[in-house]
C-alpha cells in the first residue's frame, strides 16, 4: 500500500530497531512523525512532499539522555566558551584571549566542564598566570570536572573575595603566603563552592535566554539527542528559572522532549519546597514535548552526593537519625537502613 508523506529520506541506511527489518532505505515523515521505514518504492510523493537524498548516510533512532541540565545551562549556553576536544593548552588560551575581546563589558567567560588536561598535548591544566595574561581585565571562570575552578583576578573582584572571605562548608578558597585568594577554588569535598561562585556571574535578559537554549538544545540534536531528562539542580528554582523552556514550550520552538525533575534549594526546608510545587505541578503533569518528571536530582540535602573524589570519603551527618533515612528511603521488607550501608536481616 501506498503511503502519502509530507517528507521522506531516500537512498540512506536507516536503522530500525526491528529485528524483522533492521535496516531500510528509506523512511516516510507525515505531521511530524515516522510513518514507516521500507524501500523507496514503498512511498507515494505528492506535489508538497518533500524528499532528501540521503546519498548512503547512516540514519539512526533519536536518542534519550537520562541525566542533563539542559534547563539551567541553556539560559547561559551562548555566554560560554567550550574547550571539548580542543588538542592543546595553547589553543585553549587563545581561544580564551579571543573570547575576552569579543565578551561585552560586565558579562563574563564561562568554560563549564566538558574538557580534562589529559586532552591537551601539553598534558596540564593552565595556570593561574596564563589566566590572568589572556584575559586580564574580563572575568573568567572556568570549571574543571567537580572538583576545582580557576578564577582570575576580575573574577576575584567581581566576586567580592578577598582576604577576609571565609572558606565555606566543604569548600576551599586557596590562599597565598599572605593570605589572599588566588583564583583557585577547590571542592573539599562538596562542589556548592563551584556551583555558587558561578552563580554569582551576570545573567542574559529573557530574549537572550530563549536564543541561548534553543542553541543549546540544536547542538545536543547535532549530537543524537532528541529527547532529555532534566535533573534540575543547585540555583535553579522553580517556577521563575523555568519560565524561558516554557515560552520556548508555548511559541513550539522546542527541538528536545523534556521531563523535568525538580530539585529542592533550601536545606531543612525540603518538605515546605516539595509542598509549595505540588500545587503548581506534579509528576506526568505536561505533554509529550515538555512535562513534569517528578522529584530529583537531590530529596534532601542532608544526603547530598560529593563531587571531588581526590579528597576522602565523607560520612553522613551523624544528625541524621536511623530512623529518619527509614522513612526516606523506604526500604524493603528484611532490610534495615544504615548511615553508610543497607544489610540484610537475617
Amino acid at each position: 500500500m501506498k503511503i502519502p508523506a509530507d517528507l521522506v529520506l531516500i537512498n540512506g541506511r536507516v536503522t530500525t530497531l526491528d529485528p524483522k527489518r533492521p535496516v531500510a532505505t528509506t523512511i516516510a515523515v507525515k505531521d511530524g512523525r515516522i510513518v514507516s521505514a521500507g524501500d523507496t518504492d514503498d512511498f507515494e510523493r505528492g506535489p508538497k512532499t518533500q524528499a532528501i537524498d540521503l546519498k548512503g548516510r547512516r540514519v539512526i533512532p533519536g536518542l534519550n539522555d537520562s541525566h542533563l541540565h539542559v534547563i539551567r545551562g541553556g539560559l547561559n549556553y551562548n555566554m560560554e566558551l567550550r574547550w571539548d576536544g580542543v588538542p592543546s593548552l595553547a589553543d585553549g588560551l587563545r581561544m580564551l584571549k579571543e573570547q575576552a575581546q569579543r565578551t561585552p563589558p560586565g558579562q563574563w567567560i564561562r568554560v563549564v566542564g566538558g574538557w580534562t588536561e589529559f586532552q591537551f598535548a601539553e598534558r596540564r591544566m593552565p595556570t593561574l598566570e596564563e589566566v590572568n595574561a589572556a584575559a586580564p581585565e574580563t572575568p573568567v571562570f572556568i570549571l574543571h570536572l567537580y572538583c576545582r575552578a580557576l578564577l582570575n583576578k576580575a573574577a576575584l573582584r567581581a566576586c567580592g573575595y578577598t582576604k577576609d572571605s571565609p572558606n565555606p562548608p566543604a569548600g576551599e578558597i586557596v590562599r597565598d603566603g599572605n593570605g589572599n585568594p588566588t583564583g583557585l577554588l577547590v571542592a573539599r569535598p562538596n562542589a556548592t563552592i563551584l556551583y555558587a561562585t558561578l552563580a554569582k556571574g551576570p545573567r542574559l535578559p529573557p530574549e537572550h535566554q530563549m536564543n541561548s537554549t534553543r542553541h543549546f538544545m540544536r547542538e545536543l540534536n547535532r549530537l543524537g539527542l532528541t529527547s532529555i531528562i532534566d535533573a534540575g539542580g543547585g540555583f535553579q528554582n522553580y517556577p521563575e528559572d523555568y519560565a524561558v523552556i516554557q515560552e520556548l514550550h508555548k511559541r513550539g520552538e522546542m527541538t528536545l522532549r523534556i521531563a523535568y525533575n525538580l530539585f529542592t534549594q533550601k536545606p531543612r526546608q525540603e518538605k515546605e519546597d516539595f509542598a509549595r510545587w505540588i500545587k503548581m505541578t506534579g509528576p506526568g503533569k505536561g505533554d509529550d514535548f515538555f512535562r513534569c518528571n517528578g522529584a530529583g536530582e537531590m530529596l534532601v540535602f542532608s544526603a547530598a552526593d560529593f563531587e571531588d573524589f581526590l579528597e576522602p570519603r565523607p560520612d553522613l551527618a551523624s544528625a541524621i537519625s536511623q530512623r529518619s533515612l527509614r522513612v526516606l528511603f523506604q526500604p524493603r521488607r528484611g532490610h534495615r537502613v544504615y548511615l553508610n550501608e543497607t544489610r540484610v536481616l537475617d
